[in-house]
């Protein structure tokens, strides 16, 4: 259900569709166990009056029942595209409040979905609920509110992406990842600047943002998702019966792994071994790093180029989050494994310097 929260006298299409998919920002402490509980989001509205200031018209829509940020399935992904899509010529922008423990996943996904995008979709949320007095969440709304629906001179919008707002930042959706569990400053972009920072003013750094180029196509949404990918993180003493379920399990049509520095895995021989069964049997298998910045080179170390010679794919410097949604994308759109490979290779949507 839509609610429009501020009125004007005059109708006219409103400013920002804000979005509640649940998360700490609309959490209050239940007094009976003192654990966070979500509570009704126009008692979240409540708390932050400072919106009416900007004199815009914000619609809000409340998913029900509301999702911890733990519980994020492609399947919400899939509501908020549809959502966006039945709603898109009715607003200059779009606000997402999530969780931040799914968010980075969730902008990701997000990004491949919404294809030919030329308003701003941007996440946020908060790390203290924003009934509490130290909390960050006033802030992240408001200035996340402010962006979409920021225009240029032209009257087009500043940041026609999907983001993550947080402390100060707007970071590329798909180039973003949680970096911090209990301070302010949760994501971090390591390969890609922000958007924008926010200070006593609000500087958009548009050598960096995504503008569509050329004649405008329609928007457009991508909703079937193949889910079949597996993440294995190489560690120290991993086991080669975990390599083996992973990599070679029946329901996986996709693996991430996850590898030491510029893309090194170990160079045992059955190591290998599974993994060029893995690439005879035409699974996608994609080599990311653990590094939180820097990228994949598997012509650097030997390690990495057995890597490459048993058919694993370089992910180069995209991040675990937008490895996985870019594949739940591809993989989904398309039957052949080859021209998943292909695709992974190539730049989609400012997900890898290249």
């Amino acid at each position: 259900m839509i609610f429009n929260l501020f009125k004007k006298t005059k109708p006219r299409r409103s400013a920002v569709l804000l979005i509640y998919t649940g998360g700490t920002i609309g959490m209050k402490e239940d007094p009976a166990d003192g654990t966070l509980k979500p509570f009704d989001f126009n008692a979240l509205m409540e708390e932050v009056p400072e919106l009416r200031k900007f004199g815009l018209d914000i619609d809000t829509y409340s998913f029900s029942p509301l999702i911890d940020s733990s519980d994020v399935e492609p399947s919400l992904w899939q509501s908020l595209v549809n959502l966006i899509f039945e709603k898109y010529d009715d607003y200059l922008g779009f606000v997402i409040l999530h969780g931040t423990d799914t968010m980075a996943y969730s902008a990701s996904a997000l990004s491949f979905m919404l294809d030919n995008l030329d308003k701003p979709v941007i996440f946020t949320g908060s790390q203290l609920p924003v009934g509490q007095p130290r909390t960050d969440g006033k802030e992240n709304l408001i200035s996340a509110v402010e962006i979409a629906t920021s225009r240029d001179l032209q009257g087009r919008a500043t940041v026609p992406e999907v983001c993550i707002y947080f402390n100060s930042k707007l970071l590329r959706g798909n180039r973003s990842t949680k970096i911090n569990a209990t301070g302010f400053d949760a994501f971090s972009s390591p390969n890609y600047p922000p958007l924008a920072t926010a200070g006593i003013s609000i500087k958009y750094n548009s050598s960096y943002i995504h503008y569509p180029q050329g004649s405008h196509k329609a928007f457009s949404i991508h909703t079937g998702l193949d889910t079949r990918v597996s993440i294995l993180k190489i560690h120290p003493g991993i086991t080669e019966q975990a390599v083996r379920d992973i990599l070679l399990g029946s329901g996986t049509r996709a693996v991430i792994l996850e590898t030491y520095g510029a893309g090194n895995a170990i160079s045992k021989d059955w190591f290998i071994r599974i993994v060029r069964e893995a690439d005879r049997m035409g699974k996608v298998l994609l080599n990311v790093t653990q590094c939180l910045s820097g990228d994949v080179n598997m012509d650097l170390y030997a390690t990495g180029r057995h890597l490459k010679d048993a058919g694993v794919i370089s992910g180069h410097d995209t991040t675990t989050e937008s490895a996985l949604g870019k594949l739940f994308y591809l993989m989904g759109s398309y039957s052949d494994n080859a021209k998943v490979k292909e695709l992974l290779e190539m730049n989609l949507k400012g997900e890898i310097s290249k």
